[in-house]
């Protein structure tokens, strides 16, 4: 049964008629008879009873009929719902996040992705880098928001934006004070290899960057505490237990109790390239790639932003 057949049925049907129905499916009338006669022969059943002057339903007739719309109509509708998705009018993405780096990106990002396609769905993942990166190579994040580099061999990725690392201090520091009277005056690595660092534990993609900074620097950092959260580093940084380096974007915002003092650090300016990453030879919906591009737009207004600042 082809759905071809299904549509000349429903021609018949409606015209009661081989010539007027041939006519209006654009075929020859003894094309259309043969392939009612070949369908009616599969299906065991006679559709139409025929006589010189009218074509009539059976009592199977009807009932194919009846089944045979209601198909034809799913048909259409299967076909509105992928022109729809390929014009960017439905669709879903499920997107990994980092918690914290997402908690401040995905703000900025969510609401203007959702302006410009109102109709496609964002499912959240929020786990640690390492994770991000299984979940992504599974296939049960269609991309995920990380910072190079990545371990994992079987991601792709896209590079959506560098942001600079500062440095963050408690404010009775001794660089703080520095700071507030020579605000142009940049921080060398060198001048913290004595300090003692709050640093995210093992698992946490932004721990090893520290570690890579402090060493290409020429020194180890010493840990003194270590944290899952970096919102928590950056409190326990404020109340004086230690240094930390922090993500720009992430610089805890003035409304929280416990702030620290940030800084920038002295050229070459450390920093971490933040990346869309995907499953190697995956497709990505267009849905996918209008979030990509959206993420891309965002991101580079926040890179303006943070270089005025």
């Amino acid at each position: 049964m082809e759905l071809r057949q299904l549509q000349y049925t429903l021609q018949i049907a409606a015209d009661k008629n081989f010539s007027r129905a041939a006519e209006k499916l654009h075929i020859a009338q003894p094309s259309l008879s043969q392939q009612l006669s070949k369908l009616e022969k599969e299906l065991g059943v006679l559709l139409f009873q025929r006589n010189t002057s009218s074509v009539e339903l059976t009592h199977a007739g009807a009932s194919f009929v009846e089944h045979a719309q209601k198909i034809m109509d799913a048909v259409e509708q299967l076909k509105q719902e992928m022109s729809d998705i390929s014009q960017l009018r439905k669709g879903k993405v499920v997107v990994g996040s980092m918690p914290i780096t997402g908690s401040h990106l995905l703000p900025r990002v969510l609401p203007a992705f959702k302006k410009g396609y109102p109709d496609i769905e964002i499912t959240l993942l929020e786990d640690t880098s390492m994770n991000l990166e299984k979940l992504t190579a599974s296939g049960k994040a269609d991309l995920s928001l990380l910072a190079l580099p990545l371990t994992e061999p079987s991601l792709s990725w896209i590079p959506i934006g560098e942001e600079m690392i500062d440095l963050a201090v408690p404010p009775q520091h001794k660089l703080a004070r520095r700071a507030a009277h020579d605000p142009l005056r940049p921080i060398s690595l060198d001048e913290i290899r004595d300090e003692e660092f709050v640093v995210l534990k093992k698992g946490q993609g932004f721990r090893k960057l520290t570690f890579d900074i402090c060493r290409e620097a020429g020194f180890e950092p010493k840990v003194v505490f270590e944290s899952n959260n970096i919102e928590t580093l950056q409190s326990l940084v404020a109340t004086g237990m230690g240094v930390t380096l922090v993500p720009r974007f992430i610089a805890r915002a003035k409304r929280s109790e416990f702030i620290p003092v940030y800084l920038p650090l002295a050229e070459p300016v450390p920093s971490r390239t933040l990346v869309v990453a995907f499953r190697n030879g995956r497709y990505l919906s267009k849905a996918a790639d209008a979030f990509i591009d959206t993420f891309k737009q965002v991101m580079d207004k926040l890179v303006v932003e943070s270089v005025r600042e």
